[in-house]
């Protein structure tokens, strides 16, 4: 199919009528024009090649921390906060779910900024800024010259059938949909967010997910960015089988390095993409960015940047699979390392990549198997002798955390727990310590209880 300016011009509309920059418009035109002729965004193994190894961040040298030390205060940490997390059942801010010793995420990422003594900013959604602004009301420390946050923005979802706008007459707001966190430099620019952090002597940001704990201000690592002068750097970690199906770092044969998200890999070369001794890293999503940099990028390209893209397939109302089939389209941050020359990626620690993503994640994280440190980090607890922790619960009764939190009242001690799986419905009194691999099984339509006390298996 080729491109119809006069069918785009009904998106146009749509995003003017909404209030969002021209800008936002230009940047949805382009992919939206390779929608429709046909690109899918697809890397085939054949144009790229594996990245066999990464400078380990383990092993740089005292003289970056010493470096980090003198560029922190021309730094900020930057949280991306727009995730609503629907998957556990939450309507608001992902980041304000309690997760350990009675503090949300928000609350732990804005004492890490005051320890830092750096300037907290998140990328909001429209859904998310409200309640995550009023929840940093009494972090009074966080105020100052730099705004505590910044809008991403919306676009309108497409439908498969002809590439016409989607309607959703019963919920309007489902016509839209977020970009990706690619839209960070887009949202930087037309926020004013970039220019206020330049004009502030501002050079370098940290950026990474809310929900990754893991993601903490590291001296050494920002010495090493500094010195090297790279403009971006990404932060990579082992893959594992558990890993095999998220994107994973790769290089063109001139050296430059890529980003392949599962939705950009072919299906006749899956098997590639998830042969994890082939390709070894994967993405954390956790960068450092030179703000001078992608300043001069975005100027270079007239506020567009050409990131790939993610054509997801999905339905106009995401709970109803029978409601009208649509295309999002989608950009991932990371992927600016393929459009940045002299781009870096480093290997660093699983330790920093600790994403809460669901509520078996969010009940390893609040158990005992990890400490809140003084310096407000979520790390393992030094006490426990084993590796990293597994729990499976039946998705039927514990995928939304109202679910998880009534039948799973007081948190279990998981100290000694190298995995644990709960499979049908079970309900957890007090005190209760699970040691080595214990699965609990309910096979019944009516609840167990696990009495207070007990020790498993």
């Amino acid at each position: 199919m080729t491109f119809s300016q006069k069918k785009f011009e009904a998106f146009a509309q749509k995003m003017e009528k909404e209030g969002l920059p021209q800008v936002v418009t230009n940047t949805f035109e382009f992919y939206y024009k390779k929608l429709v002729i046909g690109e899918t965004g697809m890397i085939s193994e054949n144009e790229i090649q594996a990245v066999k190894n990464l400078p380990d961040s383990d092993s740089f040298s005292e003289e970056f921390t010493e470096f980090g030390k003198s560029a922190l205060p021309k730094t900020i940490l930057l949280k991306l906060n727009g995730g609503l997390g629907t998957s556990m059942g939450l309507s608001k801010a992902k980041s304000l779910l309690e997760v350990k010793n009675g503090l949300t995420f928000l609350d732990i990422i804005a004492k890490q900024a005051i320890k830092s003594e750096i300037p907290l900013v998140l990328m909001n959604s429209f859904n998310t800024s409200d309640d995550s602004l009023e929840a940093l009301e009494s972090y009074t420390e966080l105020k100052g010259k730099i705004p505590l946050d910044f809008l991403q923005h919306k676009i309108p979802k497409i439908k498969q059938e002809d590439f016409t706008v989607a309607n959703c007459e019963e919920n309007p707001n489902l016509e839209w949909c977020p970009p990706g966190h690619g839209n960070i430099y887009t949202a930087l620019v037309t926020s004013g967010m970039l220019d206020t952090l330049l004009d502030s002597g501002f050079e370098y940001a940290f950026v990474s997910n809310s929900d990754n704990l893991g993601a903490v201000m590291d001296e050494k690592i920002l010495g090493y960015f500094a010195k090297n002068n790279f403009p971006f750097m990404m932060e990579c970690a082992d893959r594992t089988e558990a890993d095999k199906k998220g994107g994973h770092l790769a290089k063109y044969s001139s050296g430059q390095l890529i980003l392949r998200e599962s939705a950009q890999c072919p299906k006749e070369d899956l098997d590639f993409f998830q042969n994890i001794n082939l390709h070894r890293y994967f993405n954390t999503n956790s960068l450092w960015i030179h703000l001078p940099s992608i300043k001069k990028l975005m100027e270079a390209n007239d506020n567009v940047l050409e990131l790939p893209m993610i054509r997801n397939s999905k339905t106009v109302d995401p709970k109803d699979s029978s409601s009208t089939p649509v295309y999002q389209l989608e950009t991932a941050m990371g992927s600016a390392i393929a459009l940045i020359e002299n781009s870096a990626a480093i290997r660093v620690p699983r330790t920093r990549f600790a994403p809460v993503k669901t509520t078996n994640d969010l009940l390893a994280v609040r158990s005992d198997a990890y400490i809140l440190t003084d310096d407000f980090e979520v790390i393992g607890n030094p006490e426990r002798k084993l590796g990293q922790i597994l729990v499976n619960l039946d998705s039927k009764y514990y995928k939304l955390i109202n679910e998880m939190e009534s039948r799973i009242p007081h948190t279990p001690s998981l100290l000694e727990c190298e995995k644990l799986t709960v499979k049908g419905d079970v309900k957890f009194g007090k005190n209760v310590v699970v040691k080595g691999e214990a699965e609990v099984v309910n096979d019944s339509e009516n609840q167990i209880v696990i009495k207070d006390d007990s020790v498993l298996p």
